[in-house]
């Protein structure tokens, strides 16, 4: 899937067959926008019209247009990494927060570890075992 983006907003690109039409919808809100085109071309630009459609309607709602993603998510973690990760920001005098923001920004960039054979047996063996889940809290 292709994705759009204009003024801080994401879209996805997509072909529907069927209707011989392109569309998509804006992402990462609550609120549903849509948006459809005959080629592609026309697609950025309703897009964009939707996006701007969707932040004057706002306006004259009185109400503040939802942004995309607002940097805050919990995670359900095993209790047991909860307490290792947490023990460890401590020890690196950093907080939780921060080993997580580090941890996604190394799985968004492709950054890849080298873990020594006998260290990545032991992730794989407590990786497959049934946690009980717990949730930290991410902001």
């Amino acid at each position: 899937m292709d994705i759009l983006k204009y003024k801080d907003y994401e879209g996805t690109a997509e072909l529907d067959m069927a209707r011989r039409i392109c569309r998509g919808k804006v992402l990462f809100i609550d609120d549903l926008i849509t948006y459809e085109a005959a080629s592609p071309d026309e697609l950025q630009r309703e897009f964009e019209a939707a996006v701007d459609d969707y932040i004057d309607t706002c306006t004259t709602l009185g109400r503040e247009p939802q942004k995309p993603l607002r940097g805050q998510f919990n995670v359900r973690i095993p209790p047991a990494l909860h307490k290792k990760a947490a023990l460890r920001a401590l020890a690196d005098n950093v907080s939780l927060n921060d080993v997580v923001v580090r941890a996604l920004d190394a799985f968004v960039n492709k950054v890849t570890l080298n873990i020594p054979e006998e260290s990545m047996k032991t992730l794989v063996s407590s990786a497959s075992t049934k946690p009980q889940w717990g949730t930290a809290h991410v902001h």
